[in-house]
């Protein structure tokens, strides 16, 4: 469904009682979802803000319910067009996917050429859902949208309104299930615009609690590498839950080439997890070996020396492969990337399908190389520059 890209003011938010907690802020649903029959689609209240219906018998309904202390009260604008946008990018590990789950640290970079957006805006009545995977009703939802709901409900949770109806709308040109962040940037964009829609912004720190909240029904024991880059700018360090950014000495022109298999990020973290409590020695040894390449990866990209960042990939991709999260259709397209000229390439994200990262000398050999994997079969292939210090 299309809608306006701008940004729409958000929604005064209600007064509210001080000294209250919001239930379920930063962690899980706050309660049943109460939303209301639906009458209008889209349709907007004018001037309605997001209210939780209580069914108590003698509690009022429409009683505002305190938000999380940490959000901020939206710079409020014109109320013509009630409602808010929220936006996310792509994300592509440069090195240390698994490990990182193991504490190592690891590599990522925002992926401009592939962004979400999500407009929220309180609804008449029962909320409707619009996006490429599903039109309809929110209640009835189908089970694979349960992210894009948890993200939902754990901002309506966060803003004191649990049950508020809204209608929503979400456009993302990253392919999900392919390594990309698909699922933490939709998650990220519908919480910024429930948020807003509710008359708040949040912090970074709980924008990503709120994420990971999302991220945990997608992954199960996410790192919270991909709810951090996806609402980077730049290149950034992730080791153990801090995150920094990473100098780039100059640009790097990096090919994405989507294999057309889905990643099956699940099965891939089991899969790691049952090798290593069976062979904890190599597993380990491997691990080690990823976050050291990692943190000497840190220094090449800050010198941007391409050969040794495209040596680290390549290696990386090896490791990936020994741990057991490969796929035959990613190595075909490493070594079409190679052949095509590639300094290094490797598979991104949770492997088992997905998406193969590799490094180009520069942009005209980039438009070659993508060339080069499209004709090998890759079903889609981006370009994405991770810009150095001027």
């Amino acid at each position: 469904m299309q809608h306006d890209a701008r940004a729409h003011p958000p929604l005064p938010s209600p007064p509210h009682r001080t000294g209250l907690k919001v239930a379920g802020c930063g962690g899980h649903d706050s309660g049943p979802d109460r939303l209301r029959a639906h009458r209008r689609p889209l349709g907007p209240r004018p001037g309605a803000g997001c209210y939780a219906r209580r069914n108590s018998m003698t509690a009022p309904t429409d009683v505002p319910i305190a938000p999380d202390a940490r959000l901020h009260v939206a710079t409020h604008g014109s109320a013509a067009e009630p409602g808010a946008t929220g936006r996310a990018g792509a994300k592509a590990i440069l090195l240390g996917e698994h490990a990182v789950v193991y504490g190592r640290p690891a590599i990522a970079i925002p992926v401009r050429a592939l962004g979400v957006e999500a407009h929220a805006r309180p609804a008449d009545d029962r909320g409707h859902l619009a996006s490429t995977l599903y039109h309809g009703p929110i209640a009835q939802a189908p089970d694979r949208l349960g992210v894009t709901l948890t993200a939902m409900r754990a901002a309506l949770a966060a803003a004191g309104r649990p049950g508020a109806a809204l209608d929503i709308a979400i456009e993302s040109s990253i392919p999900a299930e392919r390594g990309l962040g698909s699922s933490a940037a939709v998650s990220a964009a519908v919480i910024e615009a429930v948020l807003g829609a509710c008359g708040f912004t949040a912090d970074d720190e709980t924008m990503h609690e709120l994420i990971q909240t999302a991220e945990r029904a997608a992954h199960g024991a996410p790192s919270g590498l991909d709810a951090r880059t996806v609402r980077a700018r730049k290149a950034v360090w992730f080791d153990r839950g801090r995150i920094e950014p990473v100098s780039v000495g100059d640009d790097l022109v990096f090919v994405i080439a989507d294999t057309g298999v889905r990643g099956r990020t699940r099965e891939a973290v089991a899969a790691v997890a049952d090798r290593r409590e069976h062979d904890p020695r190599g597993v380990e040894s491997a691990l080690d070996e990823l976050g050291e390449l990692a943190t000497a990866l840190r220094g090449d990209v800050s010198t941007a020396d391409r050969d040794a960042i495209g040596r680290a990939m390549s290696r990386a991709h090896e490791l990936l492969n020994g741990l057991g999260v490969g796929d035959p259709a990613l190595d075909h397209l490493v070594r079409a990337a190679m052949a095509g000229g590639a300094l290094g390439a490797k598979l991104t994200g949770g492997g088992r399908g997905g998406c193969v990262l590799a490094l180009a000398r520069d942009t005209a050999s980039a438009e070659e190389l993508g060339g080069r994997l499209t004709r090998a079969g890759a079903a889609a292939v981006w370009t994405t520059t991770v810009e150095g210090v001027a």
